[in-house]
């Protein structure tokens, strides 16, 4: 199998979605006897359920889980039982509260309105190609820095400032991907040499870990007590953790800098790279769809009173009036079954098992979900699952269609399924209808479209347009 697996190096989640398919959903990938490689590879959803919520206390992150993402150290994803019960806890009353809700909602058009639609208005008048998924990417690691750490590192401006910080995410995700490949002798000696994908990791935790640092360093106990602009604390991350900390008669200065690099940084990935992934798959869809694009267009201007001929400048006002975007969000959802931003899931089992489809689990068997695989399934979405149909998810009475969280797995499922979802939807609906109300995007002519190799679905070679005011 390792020839196989080599030649189709490039196009793994691909390759990965071709075998599953010949073989009924499930499948076992044997490597070298030395290399402990052997996993068992599903898109079957029976399995995810089964792995994800009805037998989730058997199947845990797994040693090796912890290897291979070792930079995540005890952080929310990488955490379990009861460090993970915590942190999910304390992550879920935050995100509950209205004032973290208005955050998300005014940081994400504030860094749109300031930061994206000048510099595609530039773009747009010079008639010069940009790369939309940097811009994404830039958008959503500032707004993402600003609700974990309170601090705004405005990578998204004119300039397009070099920041090895914010550059590090995409190869530290590169080599994560990587160690689920090569065998573990072989990048563990990369790491040992510091060649290769290890090499630009070590370089990426460190700049990643130095950006963090600062930042927790300027935000000290007692300055959680600052107001933001509109008079009132600030309800950061970061600021509402070290306040509670206060308020239960602690002392956050006491707290491990460990704690908060590791409980920051998965926070930080969590928003990150998800949002601008499916952002950059969403628009290349509707370039490549223009009478879907059209249809959101007309809601846009159907749902706010502007002229049919020119839907003009969108403007945010609440969250309320997004919920009327049905199409809209029945495009992101579409978008998110063909190219979920995190591709696999890693699970092994504590003890024997057997799942759904038969398949026998030896403890601590490496397993892989593939999230990416399921949405391209026929035997799940109908013949039709490799086209963008974002009417699929709109139901007769004109309401958008819940499908189960294991067949839908673009926010997992179960007990670990996404505290963020609907602050997901609330960011990617604030920067489609401002761009969609304002210009056309046009991808490059020649430029390859290509899902890259990294635990998070971005695009290889990034989404280079050109762009124009609409009319």
């Amino acid at each position: 199998m390792i020839p196989a697996l080599l030649k189709n190096n490039g196009r793994l989640h691909d390759y990965a979605t071709e075998v599953v398919e010949q073989s009924g959903g499930t499948f076992l990938l044997k490597g070298p006897w030395f290399a402990n490689m052997d996993m068992m590879i599903t898109s079957d959803p029976a399995n995810a359920n089964y792995m994800l919520a009805k037998n989730f206390p058997n199947f845990s992150k797994s040693p090796e889980f912890k290897e291979i993402f070792d930079i995540l150290g005890d952080g929310i994803f990488a955490a379990e039982y009861e460090s993970w019960e915590s942190q999910r806890k304390a992550i879920k009353a935050l995100m509950m509260q209205p004032r973290f809700q208005e955050l998300v909602a005014t940081t994400s058009w504030n860094k749109v309105e300031t930061g994206l639609i000048p510099i595609m208005e530039l773009v747009s008048e010079t008639g010069m190609e940009v790369d939309l998924q940097e811009l994404f990417q830039r958008f959503a690691f500032d707004c993402s820095c600003i609700l974990v750490l309170g601090h705004d590192p405005i990578s998204l401006c004119m300039e397009l400032p070099h920041l090895p910080h914010e550059k590090a995410f995409a190869d530290i995700e590169e080599a994560m991907l990587s160690r689920h490949i090569i065998p573990q002798v072989i990048w563990k000696l990369q790491r040992w040499l510091q060649v290769g994908k290890e090499r630009k990791l070590k370089e990426g935790i460190e700049n990643i870990d130095r950006f963090l640092s600062q930042c927790i360093s300027m935000k000290q106990p007692n300055d959680t007590v600052a107001m933001d602009p509109a008079g009132r604390e600030n309800f950061d991350v970061l600021s509402s953790y070290m306040r509670a900390v206060e308020g239960n008669g602690d002392d956050a200065s006491n707290i491990p800098q460990e704690f908060w690099r590791d409980y920051l940084l998965n926070l930080i990935f969590a928003g990150k790279d998800t949002i601008s992934a499916t952002l950059s798959w969403f628009f290349w869809l509707l370039a490549t769809h223009p009478a879907e694009e059209e249809k959101i267009r007309q809601e846009i201007c159907t749902n706010f009173q502007m002229m049919s001929s020119h839907v003009g400048n969108w403007k945010f006002t609440n969250v309320e009036e997004l919920r009327k975007l049905i199409y809209l969000h029945a495009a992101l959802c579409e978008t998110l079954r063909l190219f979920p931003p995190v591709a696999i899931q890693h699970k092994a089992p504590i003890k024997h098992d057997i799942l759904p489809s038969g398949h026998c689990m030896k403890p601590n068997t490496k397993t892989i979900l593939l999230f990416y695989s399921m949405g391209r399934m026929k035997s799940i979405w109908g013949e039709d699952c490799l086209q963008f149909k974002p009417g699929r998810w709109i139901s007769e009475s004109g309401r958008i269609r819940n499908e189960p969280s294991y067949k839908f797995t673009a926010f997992n499922a179960g007990p670990r399924s996404c505290l963020g979802k609907e602050m997901s939807f609330t960011q990617m609906k604030i920067v489609a209808a401002a761009i969609i109300s304002s210009f056309k995007i046009e991808v490059a002519e020649g430029h390859p479209i290509c899902p890259s190799a990294s635990v998070v679905l971005h695009m290889k070679h990034g989404l280079k347009v050109k762009i124009s005011n609409y009319e």
